[in-house]
């Protein structure tokens, strides 16, 4: 993939799970799973590897964890 491919694939990942981070979407499994539906979709329309993509997966979920600490919850 391409870094400006790659680029717009990140913004549109943080756009999209800002958008959908409840106040307890850490503890609440279908909140975390809505969330993981939401990036495999988002992985696949800009063309990630499949066999990657559980990986990257989990590592936004983790990286969501750490970051949305700064994100208020409208």
């Amino acid at each position: 993939m391409g870094d400006e491919k790659l680029r717009f694939l990140a913004q549109e990942l943080v756009n999209r799970v800002k958008q959908s981070i409840t106040i307890d979407w850490q503890v609440r499994e279908n909140a975390r799973a809505q969330i993981r539906v939401l990036v495999k979709r988002i992985l696949r329309k800009y063309g990630y590897p499949p066999d990657m993509q559980q990986r990257a997966t989990e590592l936004v979920l983790e990286q969501a964890e750490v970051l949305c600490q700064d994100w208020s919850v409208l």
